[in-house]
């Protein structure tokens, strides 16, 4: 009688682990992929770029925009956007005047925010260590660590020069976690 019961008992644990299936294996690759795929999923969107001193000649003279008024203070200008400017950047606040308000003749901190017209979805690179993760209602999850960066393609490259000036920022660490469902790994969140 026991010996029966014992071999019920193993028969029945040998059924239950033969029934559990472990998650499937999430690479660097494959997670890199995932959170690629959710970018691309997503609408494109111009890059953000911080214009300084700097960038505000180097427009000048790939002609994006022209002065069109001085101060009596002689650092304070009016740019208005050219027409080859309006096929490139966008400025913040809609308009198509640039108003150069800078401290100072030597305030190398001013900047004024543009984003270009070119749209293109965000890059993910550089995937860390993929951990287990405990996140609240999701039954298996794993978490890696990552970089997202901005994609300049068809940006022109006097803006590229622009956007590598001091004060942008064109890559940033980012947190992501994924979730199994139905067998699969899918990008739960990216933080």
């Amino acid at each position: 009688m026991q010996w029966k019961g014992f071999c019920a008992a193993a028969l029945f644990g040998g059924l239950m682990i033969a029934g559990c299936k472990s998650a499937p294996e999430l690479t660097q690759a494959q997670a890199l992929s995932l959170v690629q795929a959710d970018y691309d999923h997503g609408q494109p969107q111009g890059i953000s770029i911080q214009v300084n001193d700097l960038g505000m000649r180097q427009g000048a003279t790939a002609k994006y925009w022209d002065r069109t008024k001085i101060y009596p203070n002689h650092y304070w200008a009016d740019f208005k956007l050219t027409p080859d400017g309006k096929k490139v950047v966008q400025l913040a606040n809609g308009g198509d005047t640039i108003e150069w308000r800078p401290e100072s003749a030597d305030d190398t901190h001013y900047s004024i925010r543009m984003i270009t017209v070119q749209a293109n979805h965000l890059k993910a690179r550089s995937m860390g260590d993929i951990t287990d993760e405990m996140i609240t209602g999701v039954d298996t999850a794993k978490g890696a660590d990552f970089t997202e960066g901005v994609d300049m393609t068809g940006v022109p490259d006097t803006l590229q020069q622009i956007a590598h000036n001091p004060g942008n920022q064109l890559s940033t660490k980012r947190h992501v976690d994924f979730a199994l469902a139905n067998g699969a790994w899918t990008v739960h969140a990216v933080q």
